[in-house]
Parts: structure tokens; sequence; C-alpha cells
């Protein structure tokens, strides 16, 4: 028993691994020992010695962020697991797979594992360097790295390519990328990206191979994508671009569909890059095929309210004519809304074709299958926080339980667009109601800012220096309500206005509105090139109006509006005490006769009633539409002036030749006095610019031309014909014509950016119809300057009552004092009026510029009368026109 003890303490007291004992017995309670049993002495138990290849501790060395437990989270290898290479090599794996690590290292120490690792940094800044074309706000949201994230080179590159591909989609295919890091204390990085950005790569040429029956210009004046020319700095299309590659092809096929070529393919399509990396080469392969005609066309309804025969015969393609995929499609479009017309929302219109490669011939079937009338379910508003609902509500066409119109949903649309409060590229959903029969319309508006605070100042050819500033809510409340404050301010003009409108009052299709303004109008005319301020007319006045529907397009305003005009001329200028009563009145021979029948205070009381037509895709930028106005005004039930005054306004907008904008535009008017009155001059029609393009302010129609007559040098009288010495007084006329075409140019995406929109147009106009003024004359009498004179040309002269007579001695034969009012000797010369129509051609640029509208316009006139004054050049800047 005693030796078996000893034993055990023995063992017990053996070799420690860790502060353990490698082994250990332990004698169990109530158990023989050995020697007892047998009575023989045992031999010694074996001591175990641990595997070399057994894993007894891991250790983490090099970590600076990470604790070791972490560390050791992210791997497999555990202690008492039997070590390998391949462990060694697993464990590595998963450390770099973290992306947490530089480097790392494993090594094993006969069962003592130390695992070395190098932490990767952390991003203090990510550094953009050489972008100019790519701001910071483009680039940094499409890379993955970030500061405060864990820096790796995998990142790195993708960064990089990333960065490379930004650079391609511009089309700059130069462009490289150098990455470089900044070490700073504390394991952290600086990662600079040093980006040379290259030009644009440009489409240096355009080959098309295969084609016979057009020839390359042609096709390439199809494609959106155009070669490089000198001519072509405006546009964006010239650069490469992968995705307009393959729309290119598409617009191929589109046109040779159109001519008839059902056959035709495009072979194939390369892009090239020219050595240098500056410019592509675009090679297309094409197969032409053979030209279609339209065979048997005809219509199969499957819906009972439409006769297939009396549809087929209103089918635009007749059999015979050329093959034409474009009218294919239009016609299954147009079928389409027909049906939608009738309430068959989701009508299937599926042409089948039926080729024929023998006689080359395309027959046409137009399938309209059957389709359930479906009902308005729910109109749906979403989006709008700010305006009401029923300001939507109220411009839909359909009600709900109505019976679908397409039309009615297009309508709708455009009136909802037109408003002015949401997204430009607002459409009607419609979605699919509770049952086959029902649908669902949803506007999901999305709403634009509606107030306009407008401070400007700038320069006008017209009105020299401005200074300008409006407030305008046109949502006032969010009811569609619009009202608006503005002042202006230029060296000749001066104005003041407050409006309201009410575009539904008491929630009923009737709008009403009322304006309240002050103008101060210092009129005008030229000596040469000289501005000399004639009159000045300060008009105070208010109008209200109320306009109700007639119509879908149509409505009828009327309006009454009272003015009071008070007309001035500058007595020091223009008034004279000839009688020598010392009275100073309007001197005609001084002013004109016209300008002397304008001054006083008059009021006016205007009656007013408008027929308006629109049915324009927008009020605000038209692209297609038109809208008509006829307007009468009379003048004199009140107030000391009577006329009748008529005008007559319309427009035309097309979209064409994709994404041109041709306009026409006609306008005229006439007014005529009434009630033994005349028309005054302050009442009269102006034309010139900026109405009609290429002539000067007030630049067209009748006008009075004052010019002097000097001593020849012989003592005989010279009319002079020098324009820098003749003043030119435009008097306006009662009526008026003029017309105006325009194609608005589209601009490549950077050009639209910017805001640019060139036109080109012509302008044709006149301005006419007004009695010959009594002209006047200071003849020549042997000096240069010449006494006042009774109407049959004898001089005055002062008796001492201050009467003027025309003898030069009084009674007792005593001399009279000549009036001392002498003049420059002149003559006046009435031109321009007539109806014979002036025309101007030219081109503009419109440029909505960080610091207001601009607007610049270069103008030739083909036809003017004499009289008239041209201009070649006029701009505006800080100012609507």
């Amino acid at each position: 028993m005693t030796n078996g003890r000893r034993l055990a303490l023995a063992l017990l007291g053996g070799t420690m691994l860790g502060g353990m004992p490698t082994i250990a017995l332990a004698q169990t309670a109530g158990a023989q020992p050995a020697e007892e049993a047998t009575g023989e002495q045992p031999a010694p138990a074996p001591v175990v010695a641990p595997s070399p290849d057994t894993i007894r501790s891991i250790a983490i060395t090099g970590s600076e962020r990470l604790e070791p437990q972490t560390i050791l989270s992210y791997i497999t290898l555990r202690p008492g697991q039997p070590y390998s290479q391949a462990a060694a090599d697993q464990a590595l794996k998963e450390l770099y797979a973290t992306e947490l690590f530089s480097n790392a290292s494993v090594r094993n120490d006969g069962g003592d594992v130390v695992i070395e690792v190098v932490e990767n940094p952390v991003i203090n800044r990510i550094i953009l360097e050489g972008n100019k074309r790519l701001k910071n706000d483009k680039i940094i949201p499409e890379i993955k790295l970030a500061p405060r994230q864990i820096f790796t080179r995998s990142k790195v590159r993708a960064d990089t390519a990333r960065i490379v591909e930004l650079y391609k989609r511009q089309g700059r295919f130069a462009a490289t990328v150098e990455p470089k890091i900044v070490e700073l204390s504390q394991n952290r990085v600086d990662v600079v990206y040093e980006i040379s950005e290259g030009p644009k790569s440009k489409v240096r040429q355009i080959n098309i191979i295969g084609n016979e029956v057009f020839s390359d210009g042609a096709l390439r004046g199809e494609m959106v994508t155009k070669q490089s020319r000198f001519t072509s700095f405006f546009s964006s299309n010239t650069s490469y671009d992968p995705d307009r590659l393959a729309f290119d092809q598409q617009k191929l096929r589109q046109f040779y569909l159109t001519e008839g070529y059902a056959d035709f393919r495009v072979v194939s399509a390369v892009a090239e890059l020219t050595p240098d990396k500056k410019d592509f080469i675009i090679t297309y392969v094409v197969e032409e095929g053979e030209r279609y005609k339209f065979g048997e066309v005809a219509v199969d309804s499957q819906i009972r309210d439409f006769d297939s025969d009396l549809m087929s015969g209103q089918l635009p393609m007749q059999s015979g004519d050329f093959y034409d995929a474009k009218l294919v499609e239009d016609t299954v479009e147009q079928l389409s809304e027909l049906a939608g017309t009738f309430g068959y929302a989701f009508a299937d219109v599926r042409p089948q074709f039926q080729r024929n490669k023998d006689d080359l011939t395309m027959g046409i079937t137009f399938v309209l299958n059957e389709a359930p009338r479906v009902y308005v379910e729910r109109i749906d508003v979403n989006g709008n926080t700010l305006t009401q609902d029923k300001v939507l509500r109220r411009e839909f066409r359909l009600s709900e339980g109505d019976a679908f119109n397409s039309i009615g949903v297009k309508r709708s649309t455009n009136r909802i667009k037109s408003l002015g409060f949401f997204q430009e590229n607002f459409e009607i959903e419609q979605k699919d109601g509770s049952a086959p029969d029902r649908i669902v319309l949803e506007a999901n508006v999305e709403e634009n800012p509606t107030g306009e605070l407008q401070l400007s100042a700038g320069f006008s050819s017209i009105e020299s220096f401005i200074l300008s500033a409006s407030i305008r809510q046109r949502n006032f409340r969010g009811r569609g309500q619009t009202i608006g404050a503005g002042v202006n301010y230029s060296r000749f003009s001066r104005s003041f206005n407050l409006s309201f409108t009410e575009p539904y009052v008491f929630d009923r299709n009737i709008s009403a509105g009322i304006d309240l303004y002050r103008r101060d109008f210092n009129s005008f005319n030229f000596t040469g090139s000289d501005r000399n301020t004639t009159f000045s007319q300060a008009t105070t006045g208010a109008s209200l109006r109320i306009g109700v529907p007639l119509s879908e397009y149509m409505s009828l305003v009327g309006s009454y509006t009272i003015n009071y005009d008070d007309v001035t001329l500058d007595e020091n200028q223009f008034f004279a005490d000839l009688d020598g009563d010392g009275v100073r009145t309007c001197e005609p021979l001084i002013a004109g006769r016209f300008l002397c029948e304008a001054i006083g205070q008059r009021v006016s009381s205007i009656l007013g009633v408008t027929v308006a037509y629109e049915n324009l895709d927008s009020r605000f930028r038209p692209t297609r539409g038109s809208s008509v106005s006829l307007t009468t005004e009379v003048a004199g039930l009140g107030g000391s002036v009577k006329y009748i005054r008529n005008r007559a306004n319309a427009k035309r907008y097309w979209n064409v030749l994709n994404g041109f904008i041709f306009s026409l535009s006609a306008e005229g008017g006439a007014i005529n006095a009434w009630g033994g009155s005349e028309v005054l001059l302050t009442d009269r029609f102006f034309l010139g610019e900026p109405q009609i393009r290429g002539f000067d302010i007030r630049g067209v129609g009748p006008r009075v031309l004052r010019q002097p007559i000097v001593d020849d040098g012989n003592g005989n009288p010279l009319v002079v014909t020098d324009p820098n010495r003749i003043s030119d007084d435009a008097i306006g006329g009662n009526s008026y014509y003029l017309g105006r075409a325009e194609l608005e140019i589209p601009l490549g995406t950077g050009a639209r950016e910017l805001g640019l929109r060139p036109s080109i147009f012509m302008d044709v106009g006149a301005l006419f119809n007004v009695a010959t003024p009594q002209l006047q004359q200071s003849p020549f009498p042997g000096g240069l300057a010449f006494q006042r004179r009774d109407t049959a040309g004898n001089p005055l002269f002062v008796t001492a009552a201050g009467v003027a007579t025309t003898d030069s001695v009084d009674d007792m034969g005593n001399p009279l004092s000549p009036l001392n009012q002498t003049f420059a000797p002149f003559q006046e010369v009435f031109l321009g009026d007539s109806a014979s129509p002036r025309v101007t051609i030219g081109i503009g640029v419109n440029w909505n510029s960080p610091f207001g509208p601009f607007r610049i316009d270069f103008a030739h006139a083909l036809r003017k009368q004499p009289g008239d004054d041209t201009k070649k050049f006029t701009f505006n800047v800080g100012t609507q026109f």
C-alpha cells in the first residue's frame, strides 16, 4: 500500500507543461494496489511526449488596432489541431480575405504557432488631382474607397478602373489614372489619384460599305453620331459612345424600312481606336436588300363597335405604294388611340405581315383584338405636398365612373403640365382596377418651386440701362392662384404693377383677375443715332378681367380697363410765346403738329372682349399645337378717348426633323376713331425692334423727317441729306400686320445644359394707314434764320399792345419790332405710310445665362420702304423681351 502511494506521488510530481502535469495517475477510493493483488513489483508506466505536429498554442504579433482574439476569430486554426503546411496556407488565405492586412506569415516553433501580421492602414483622405472635365462630385460617389475605411490594394485597382471607365463614357479614351499613397503617422495614408484626362476622343470618320441606293452622306445624316468637323464644335454627338453606336444601327434600319427595304440589315459595326487614342474610325457593313411595296392592306376588327371594311378604306397606305414601316407604326398608334377614344383602354392592335419575295410585296392585316370596354374606377393624386388635390383634379377631362377615353387622358396630361407646377415629363399612369373593365388613373407629381424672386440689372439696346425687381407666386397657398408685383426702371421708362389671378372662381370654371399699374414713359425721336426725348407719358390704371370656357380648347375673356394719361412736353424746348401775349403754348414749328395734338390729360374707359383657341402642349415652351385669339376693344363708354381697336394673333408649332421646332406666327391690328374724334399719337401702333428684327426701334412705318436748309455758299437754299443731321419722328400707324417663321435648332448636350437655343428666322410686316400730317416748313429768306410768319408766308411783327401783325410799321409809321423767335430753316417730309411688306431674315440665339435671359439677333432687311430705319445687330440682357 505504501509503495503504491509513493509511485502515485512521484508520478504526480512529473514533468509539467504549462503549469499542469503531463501525466497524472489517480487512485480510486477502495481500489487495491497492484503489488498487493499480485504479490509482485509492477513495471514503471511509460511517459507519453506531445507530437511536434500538434498545435499547443497560437500567438499573434504585429497587431495595432485589432485585438489578438479578434484576429484568431478570422481563422480556423485552433490549439490541439494537427499542424500542417496546408492548414497554415488556409489560415493565410482567411486572413487576406478580410482585406485587413497587407502582409501575414505563419511560423511553427515545435507546436507553438506564431502568426505575424501587418495591418492595412486607415485612409485619411481621398484626393483627386488633374480632373477638370469631371468634378469631384461626379467621381467620389462612384469609387469604393472612402475616408476612415481600411486601405486595400484591390479596391485601389478597382477604383482606378472605375475612374477610367467614367472618362470613357465621356468620350475620353486616352484618360489615365495613377494612384499614389502618402504615408502618415499612426498607420494612416492619403490616397491620391493623379488623373490625366487627355483629349476627347472624336469620331474622325464614318465609313459605310455595301450601300448602293443611298449615299454615305445621306446615311450619315440619319445617324446621331456625327463626324468631327470644325463646324461641329457645339455638338456633343461627335464623341464616340458605344451605346450611340448601337442606336445608330437601329436608326439605319428604321431609315431603310421607311424607304421600303424590308430585308435590310447591318452585317457588322466596328469602332477602331486610332493609334494615338485620339479618334475613332467607325465602319458599317450593310446589306440593303430589295425594295418592297404594300400588298393588300386591311383591318380585321374583333370589336363590334368598329366596322372592318370602313376602317380598311381609311388606312393611310394603299396597295402599290412603297412599303413604309414608320407609316405602319403610326397606323397602329392611331388605331389604338381610336379604340381608346371609345373606351377600350387596352385594345390590342397587331399587324400581321404577309411577305411575298416573288413580287416584292408586303401585305398587312391590322388585327384589332377584342377588349372589354373600360371605365375609370378611381383617380389618385400622389406627391403633392403644397398643391391642393382639387387644383389637379379640376384639370382632368375624365371623372370617376366615366368611360375611358385616351384623348381625354392626353388632354388632362397637357393641362396639368401647362400649370407649370410640376415636373416637365409628367404623365398620367394607367393601372388595372379591381375588375377587368376597370382602370385606375394615377397622377404622380413632383412639385417644382412656383415662387419667383427676380433681381436683375442689365443693358438693352432698347432701354439702355435696366434695373428690375419682381416677385411672383404662381401657386399661391396651393390653390393655383397667381399673385405678383414688379418694378422696372430704366433711362427712358419706369413702371410698377400688382396683379392677382384666380383661375377658378368659387371652384367654378370661371377665371378672374385684376391688375393695378403705373407706367412712366419718355418717347423719343432720333437725329442720326442720337436719341432725343420728345413727350413724356404717365399712365395710371387698373384692369379687370373675367374668362369663361366655350369649349375644351376655346375660351371667352371680357375685360374692363380704365387709364388716366398725362402727356407732357418740355416747355423750355417745345413751347413759345410767338403771339407776344405772355402765354407760352406748344409751337408746331418746333415740336410738330402731331406732338402738339397729343399733349394733355385724358381718361380712357376701355371695354374689351377676347375669343381664344389653344391646344398647345405647353404654354411655357411649346413644341407642338396652335393658339389663335381675336380681341376687340372699345374706348369711349365714358372717358375722353373714343376708338375701336381690333387685333388678331395666331401661332402654330411643329416638332420636326428629330428635335427641330418650327413655328409660324401672324398678327395684325387696326384702330379707328369714332364720335368725331381722332386717333391720337399715343394710341397708335408702332413697329420695329423687337417686333420685327432687322429694323431699328420704331423703324417701320409712317414718319416725318425734318431736314435742315442751309446756304450752299452762293445764297441759294440747300436741303441737308446727311442722316446724322436729320430729325426722324415715328408717328405710328392705325393698321399693321406682322408674320414670323422660325426654326429652333437643337444642339448637343453640353450646349443644352448651358441654355443655348439658336434659331433662324424670317420676319414680315408693315405699319400704315395714318392721315398725312400737316407738314411744317421754314422758308429760306436769304439767311440762316427766319422770323415767325403767318400762313401766307408774311413776316410777323409785334405792336405795342403785343399783337402780332404783318405790317412792319404801326399806324403812326413807327417801325415795329419783329418777333424774337427765329428758327433754322427746314423742310418736313412724310414717308413710310405703305402696306408693302418689309422682309428680314436672320439668325438669333437665346441664352438662359446665370445673370438673366440673353437674346442676340443678326438680321438683314431684304425689303424695306423709303424712310425705314434698319439695324443688323440687336441684343438684350437682364430682362425678358
